[in-house]
C-alpha cells in the first residue's frame, strides 16, 4: 500500500519593487483573479492573501505593496506592510527584472530586509522573455553571490507553464502543517474587498496616466437577492474617492462616458467572479486628505 505523503502548509510573501508583476505572478500562480492587475506603479495596497491548495499542501501567498520612497502616512503604511509580512512568512519569493544589469537601490533595500530575516528565499526573475541569456545568467550569478537562495527560478508571470514549477519548489520547501482554510477557498479577502479592489483596477487602467494614484474605492452597500426570474443578484453601491475636483471630471469624463465604462467593465468581472449577475452602481467624491486619513490608511495595514 502506497504510504501516505505528509501534509505541508505555510505563508509565501511575495516581494519586489513596484510594477515588477507580483501580482500577476500571484494570479497565476493561485489561477483566480486575487489580486488587481493594472500597469501602474503601487496597485497593490494590501496583503492579499491568495490560496492554492495541492493533494499535499495548501500554500498560503501574502501579496505585499511594491517597494518605494513613501510621501504620505497611506506609503509609508505600504512599505510598512511589506516588511512585516517577510518576518511572517515560511518562504520568501523575491521577485526581480531579468533586464536588470546590477541590484539596483529598490531591490539592494528588500535585499537588505531579507538577509535580516533569514529566510528561505526563492529568486524570481520576471520578463526572461525580453533578454538573451548572457545578460540572464549574469544577473543570477550577480544575485548569487549576495545570498543563498534556495532557488533560483527565471519565468515570465505571463506563461502559464511557469505556475507548478514555481508550486513545486515551494512545495518541496515547507514545513509538516495543517490546512489554514477551507479547501474550497482560494483568497481570504471578503467579497467587498474583491469588489473594490476590481473596480480600483479597472479604474486605474481606463484612465491611464490623466489620474495619479490618488483614488480609492470604498463599497457602501452589498446586498444579495433575487430578481424576478429567482435568480441570485448583488447590488452594489461604491464610491470612487479622488484627490481633485479636477480629476473627479476627469474620472467621470464627457457626459459620464468614463465612469460608465469603468462600472461596466468591474461588474462583468465580478459577475465572472462571484458567479452571478451584479447591478453596480457607482459615484464619484473628492476627498482631498485620504492618504493621510488615519481610519482610510489603517484599512491597508497587514491583518
Amino acid at each position: 500500500m502506497e504510504e501516505k505523503k505528509e501534509f505541508k502548509s505555510g505563508f509565501v510573501s511575495l516581494i519586489g519593487r513596484t510594477n515588477v508583476g507580483k501580482s500577476t505572478l500571484l494570479n497565476l500562480l493561485v489561477g483566480e483573479k486575487v489580486a488587481a492587475i493594472a500597469n501602474k506603479v503601487q496597485t497593490t495596497r494590501t496583503a492579499i492573501k491568495g490560496i492554492v491548495n495541492r493533494d499535499n499542501s495548501q500554500i498560503i501567498f501574502v501579496d505585499t505593496p511594491g517597494i518605494h520612497k513613501p510621501k504620505t502616512k497611506l506609503n509609508e503604511t505600504m512599505v510598512e506592510t511589506s516588511f512585516t509580512s517577510l518576518t511572517d512568512s515560511d518562504i520568501v519569493l523575491f521577485l526581480i527584472e531579468a533586464t536588470s544589469t546590477e541590484i539596483g537601490r529598490g531591490d539592494r533595500i528588500i535585499l537588505d530586509k531579507i538577509k535580516e530575516a533569514k529566510r528561505k528565499t526563492i529568486l524570481i526573475i520576471n520578463k526572461i522573455d525580453l533578454v538573451k541569456r548572457e545578460t540572464l545568467l549574469n544577473l543570477i550569478e550577480i544575485y548569487s553571490k549576495e545570498y543563498d537562495f534556495t532557488a533560483v527560478i527565471p519565468i515570465s508571470a505571463t506563461n502559464s507553464k511557469y505556475k507548478e514549477i514555481i508550486l513545486d519548489e515551494i512545495e518541496k520547501n515547507l514545513n509538516e502543517g495543517p490546512a489554514y482554510y477551507d479547501i474550497e477557498e482560494y483568497t481570504d479577502q471578503t467579497l467587498r474587498q474583491l469588489a473594490e479592489e476590481t473596480i480600483r483596477e479597472k479604474a486605474l487602467k481606463l484612465l491611464q496616466d490623466e489620474v495619479p494614484h490618488g483614488i480609492y474605492i470604498e463599497v457602501e452597500k452589498m446586498k444579495e437577492r433575487k430578481n424576478k426570474n429567482n435568480e441570485p443578484i448583488y447590488d452594489i453601491e461604491a464610491t470612487i474617492y479622488c484627490l481633485r475636483e479636477s480629476h473627479k471630471g476627469i474620472i467621470i469624463g464627457k457626459n459620464g462616458e468614463m465612469l460608465k465604462k469603468i462600472g461596466r467593465q468591474a461588474r462583468l468581472d465580478m459577475e465572472e467572479n462571484f458567479g452571478v449577475k451584479v447591478n453596480l452602481k457607482t459615484w464619484v467624491k473628492v476627498k482631498e486628505d485620504w492618504q493621510d486619513n488615519n481610519s482610510i490608511v489603517d484599512k491597508f495595514k497587514l491583518k
